[in-house]
């Protein structure tokens, strides 16, 4: 880097220009190396390893240090820095676009449907939730880090209104629950750290797949743990094509993470998506007006369109709650 450092130069260069310049090719050339390896597995459709899926759910916001990279290698003045930050900044910008097919199903509609997914942060955001369950007006909720009191404050508040409950009753963030306004028929849960209830919700006549989601979060240490159970909430959404399926929940990751795009794979379209909410952070919610990822999903069959999406701040939680406004649609 030492002699790329040096193009550019000019007739009365004094050493401590050349010596900033040269500062300057070394700072960015150690950003671009980071930011390549971070790209790159996107490139590749692959995780990687840490700390790459734990920046990949920000990959947006690395057009702030790409910029300052290539600025860094403009003043001084390496060419090869600054074709390499264009095509970084090139690559970031195409997997910034919206994702996922935005058709409308072809079906006469069946039923108009109201979801919200709401990750509670072990049950300290019950009491806030419930406000917005009043005022929201769900069909159909599902609840993460949902542990005993808080299963008993919804349950005890909501009595009639979601008569229909299917729950796996655990402390911490393992507990969950599903309320539903249709009855619901028990299907097994998925296996994972975390509890991960499912049901099948009779809609005007029709069987609809309710699954929440909720697996390990990519921690150091515990990215294989994670990968493993997104990949059995991939297997649950591939299981059976033909039922209308609803997959929501806390994913614990963003479009930019391969093992999501998994689930996609399997027919499964992002309602926040479709109604134009595709980069909308939801996690942390403390600065999602600022910086932060999409990693709680309404994910829906092909049987669903949807027409509005809208991301809520309950108190109490490190995370919003998503609202999604869904229409099922009969098949063909």
């Amino acid at each position: 880097m030492d002699t790329a450092a040096a193009e550019w130069t000019v007739s009365g260069d004094t050493p401590e220009r050349h010596g900033g310049r040269r500062l300057a090719a070394w700072c960015a050339g150690l950003l671009f190396a980071a930011l390549s390896l971070v790209v790159g597995c996107r490139v590749l459709d692959s995780d990687g390893f840490t700390p790459v899926p734990q920046v990949l759910a920000f990959l947006p916001w690395l057009l702030a240090p790409t910029g300052f990279a290539l600025l860094l290698a403009l003043l001084a003045r390496w060419r090869i820095g600054l074709v390499w930050g264009i095509v970084l900044l090139g690559l970031l910008a195409w997997f910034i676009e919206p994702y996922g097919s935005a058709d409308e199903p072809d079906g006469t509609p069946v039923a108009e449907l109201r979801v919200l997914t709401s990750n509670v942060e072990f049950g300290q955001g019950a009491r806030s939730l419930v406000s917005v369950l009043r005022r929201e007006q769900p069909d159909i909720v599902f609840v993460e880090e949902c542990e005993y009191t808080c299963q008993d404050t919804l349950e005890g508040t909501f009595g009639t209104e979601y008569p229909y409950r299917q729950a796996v009753r655990a402390g911490g963030s393992t507990g969950s629950i599903i309320l539903s306004r249709f009855p619901l028929r028990a299907t097994d849960k998925v296996p994972g750290t975390m509890g991960m209830p499912g049901a099948v919700a009779e809609v005007r006549g029709e069987s609809v797949r309710l699954q929440l989601a909720h697996p390990m979060p990519p921690l150091p240490g515990q990215v294989d743990v994670w990968q493993r159970e997104l990949g059995r909430l991939r297997d649950v959404a591939a299981a059976d094509r033909d039922v209308p399926t609803i997959l929501a929940g806390d994913f614990n990751a963003s479009q930019d993470h391969a093992a999501f795009r998994d689930i996609l794979g399997t027919g499964l379209r992002d309602a926040a998506r479709l109604a134009g909410h595709d980069r909308t952070p939801s996690w942390p919610s403390r600065t999602a007006g600022v910086i932060g990822a999409q990693i709680d999903h309404v994910l829906v069959s092909r049987d669903f369109s949807a027409s509005k999406a809208r991301f809520l701040t309950p108190a109490d939680t490190d995370h919003r709650a998503l609202v999604v406004d869904i229409t099922l649609h009969q098949r063909g």
